[in-house]
């Protein structure tokens, strides 16, 4: 028996923007939510670099043109709005309640609606109205500071650290309310901020930091040990080992070949920038395929470093369906996750 999609039944009125507002809203349409998106024309330069044909982040959404600069645009927008269930929106604080589309206007119309406010910094606080982008939101919550080692200039991460998680905190949190709202409470704002989205999805770092293992004067596991990092192979690709626990150590050392390297000595910080050394030329004597051939599927705790389009013709990926239709040619669209499975699998 196939099962219903989780959101089926749940309409929602996107008012369209760009990064993780719409984003939020493909992830709700692609678990079953009705998404009717009020767009209008692109506007200016940026728009028409970033791209205005077969956008991903309207597939499966009923766009709907809107002017909300007249009465009859707004208009339009409430009588939408009265019928959903929630809203997304992602403008700077104060530009809905401008055009008379704010959180007060809205549930007083409808007051069991959910609404989704996404913005970079949050609706308060002294950068609350100041522009911003993903590399800014990350780089406040203090973890761009862990994607370089101590030295180093730290990485611009891919917009999937920033917009994505707040695309996704923003998702959660509209589902969260929803299970509320249908139990019977009342309709409410959902302040979802990159800024504090990440810091969330931070916890993590800052417990392994608290254990004196990441952003501190020791050596840390993460950035500088032989078992957690990644490898050039001889030509010129990457593998990437993440060997932590003791027996998974002790399985990287007998692929290796290091039979003279103790196990047991595994966090000898002492013994670290050595070893590391001994494993990169080990790793540069064969190409990844055939450290694949070796590692891949052990418990070595191993992945090849895959290009994006390599990734989508991997065999673990093509059997998970992690890509799903393309887009524009070479475009690749991922699969909404996480998926659901009945008892009987």
């Amino acid at each position: 028996m196939s099962l219903q999609q989780p959101l089926q039944g749940v309409r929602v009125v996107e008012f369209e923007c760009i990064g993780p507002g719409p984003m939020a809203g493909r992830i709700l349409a692609g678990m079953g939510a009705e998404l009717i998106a009020l767009v209008r024309p692109p506007r200016g330069d940026f728009a028409q670099a970033m791209g205005t044909g077969d956008n991903p982040l309207r597939e499966g959404k009923q766009l709907v043109a809107v002017d909300l600069k007249t009465a009859e645009g707004v208009g339009r927008a409430l009588d939408l709005v009265s019928n959903a269930d929630a809203l997304i929106e992602g403008n700077r604080p104060g530009v809905m309640e401008r055009l008379g589309l704010g959180p007060r206007v809205c549930l007083t119309r409808n007051p069991r609606l959910i609404y989704g406010r996404m913005t970079g910094w949050g609706q308060d606080g002294p950068l609350a109205h100041a522009a911003g982008h993903d590399l800014n939101y990350v780089a406040l919550t203090g973890l761009l500071s862990l994607s370089s080692r101590p030295g180093d200039r730290p990485m611009v991460p891919p917009t999937v650290v920033g917009d994505a998680s707040g695309a996704l905190g923003l998702a959660f949190g509209l589902a969260c309310a929803l299970a509320d709202v249908r139990a019977g409470g009342p309709g409410r704002v959902v302040d979802a901020a990159i800024v504090d989205i990440v810091s969330m999805l931070g916890m993590l770092a800052h417990w392994v930091r608290a254990q004196g293992n990441l952003d501190g004067p020791k050596l840390s596991p993460f950035h500088d040990s032989p078992y957690y990092d990644t490898y050039e192979c001889s030509d010129g690709m990457y593998v990437s080992v993440g060997a932590m626990e003791p027996q998974f150590y002790a399985l990287l050392l007998q692929k290796l070949g290091l039979q003279d390297v103790a196990p047991s000595k595994q966090n000898d910080r002492a013994e670290w920038s050595a070893l590391k050394a001994r494993v990169s030329a080990i790793f540069r004597t064969r190409t990844r395929q055939q450290w694949c051939d070796i590692m891949e599927g052990t418990d070595v705790c191993f992945a090849p470093v895959l290009g994006m389009a390599e990734a989508a013709t991997h065999p673990h990926n093509v059997v998970r369906a992690l890509f799903g239709r393309a887009g524009a040619p070479g475009e690749l669209r991922p699969a909404i996750a996480p998926r659901f499975i009945g008892v009987e699998g």
